[in-house]
């Protein structure tokens, strides 16, 4: 029976040039974001996760060239030496400073088998044409480089490995986007690597905090080259079922203690008010929100209170607790309670994921970002959110639940290009 996780023989930089290869995620810059961080840094994995910036302006980042580009450009790096492969299987120690937080969990690949069982949860739709971008990523590059963030319950047993395993001289640190610090321990020995997977065995779940997409591919990845025959095997070995240790049997993941993990808000801006008035907006709002006019921008500091910015002003709102559904994980969030006290009865955005007259501000961009959004006339109001708590992320997967659209956003992000997967 195959493990909830396992070690593995990480493809990763030399120590000297982690600085050099390191890269935010792919999917949180756009390709003329990527293109100025690659700027003079022919190492950077931007080259590998975003390889349309190597060819001519325009290109499509779907395009067979630009799958084709970022397999070169990752063999360009492995046949520079710039890029090395452990000899070993070996668990990774990742540590994320960024300013005063620090987050430590462990680099890993998680098994799809258990992510078929729900094992592995899940909290997100996913969307077939990024799924599709994935798998041929993953098929272009035969590697998985960009890791799935996992959380999972925190654990005594496992919080005293990883404090131990970070007790010794890191393989290797780098600073990263945001001025943050990712700094990584190799677990090599046999005993403590054993000892690591027994932990994360006895858990009953591991939670995708972000990352859906990416295990979603594996998932497909997985299942097509379970009835791929292998080179070289007799007939009777071709027919035989297959392994549940291959190596496209798991993905590549960090996973986190869910105290440590934050989460911040992740904000919405709507482009008109739907032909109300600001002050007919804030008649209806009073029909089911306490509202009180504030000197200054509101940063929600409880849940079922929000921020509203409109016609240049901040207002604080807060839901009447009669209508919070108390007992329904999904519709007792936040996010719910906006888009179905107001986006959807009073502003008339019934679909988010369709409606474009609605947008999403991560939180790391601030409430000044809603602020010059909605002052430079390009939307008409702004609502800042209380950010999801990992307790209600769990409970939703518990209970085999999807999220609303754009309910998470996760602060520090994991770095492209220091750890990844080969499939063997």
């Amino acid at each position: 029976m195959p493990t909830l996780v396992r070690p593995f023989r990480a493809l990763r930089p030399v120590p000297p040039r982690a600085g050099d290869v390191i890269a935010p995620p792919y999917d949180v810059v756009s390709a003329d974001e990527a293109l100025a961080l690659a700027a003079g840094r022919p190492a950077s994995f931007l080259h590998i996760s975003r390889p349309e910036i190597d060819l001519p302006p325009g290109a499509s980042p779907y395009s067979d060239e630009a799958y084709a580009r970022g397999a070169a450009n990752l063999a360009r790096l492995v046949d520079a030496g710039t890029l090395v492969r452990d000899a070993e299987p070996s668990y990774y120690v990742y540590r994320i400073e960024m300013q005063e937080r620090v987050q430590t969990g462990v680099a890993l690949v998680a098994s799809v088998a258990a992510y078929e069982a729900n094992r592995i949860r899940r909290h997100e739709l996913t969307r077939p044409e990024k799924e599709d971008d994935r798998v041929r990523n993953i098929d272009s590059l035969n590697a998985q480089t960009g890791p799935v963030l996992l959380a999972y319950r925190a654990n005594a047993a496992l919080g005293a490995l990883v404090r131990e395993a970070a007790g010794s001289h890191p393989l290797l640190s780098a600073r990263g986007p945001n001025d943050t610090l990712h700094t990584i321990w190799r677990v090599a020995e046999p005993e403590r690597a054993a000892a690591l997977t027994t932990a994360f065995d006895a858990l009953d779940a591991l939670y995708i905090a972000d990352g859906h997409h990416r295990s979603a591919a594996a998932l497909r990845v997985a299942r097509a080259r379970r009835d791929r025959p292998r080179a070289g095997a007799s007939a009777p070995a071709r027919a035989a079922p297959r392994s549940g240790d291959l190596s496209h049997e798991y993905f590549l993941a960090v996973a986190f203690p869910h105290d440590e993990m934050r989460i911040l808000d992740y904000n919405r801006v709507v482009r008109d008010l739907d032909g109300l008035a600001p002050d007919a907006l804030l008649a209806r709002l009073r029909e089911t929100f306490d509202v009180e006019p504030s000197a200054g921008p509101v940063k929600p500091s409880q849940p079922e209170t929000f921020g509203l910015f409109v016609a240049g002003r901040w207002h604080r709102l807060r839901i009447r607790p009669a209508l919070v559904p108390r007992g329904d994980p999904v519709a007792s969030l936040d996010v719910s309670l906006l888009q179905d006290h107001v986006l959807a009865p009073v502003l008339g955005i019934r679909d988010p994921r369709t409606d474009t007259r609605i947008d999403f501000v991560g939180g790391v961009r601030g409430l000044d970002e809603l602020e010059r959004r909605v002052t430079s006339g390009r939307d008409a109001a702004a609502f800042a959110m209380h950010p999801t708590r990992m307790e209600q992320l769990m409970a939703v997967a518990d209970a085999g639940r999807l999220m609303p659209l754009k309910s998470t956003w996760f602060e520090p992000k994991l770095a492209d290009g220091l750890l990844s997967h080969v499939l063997d």
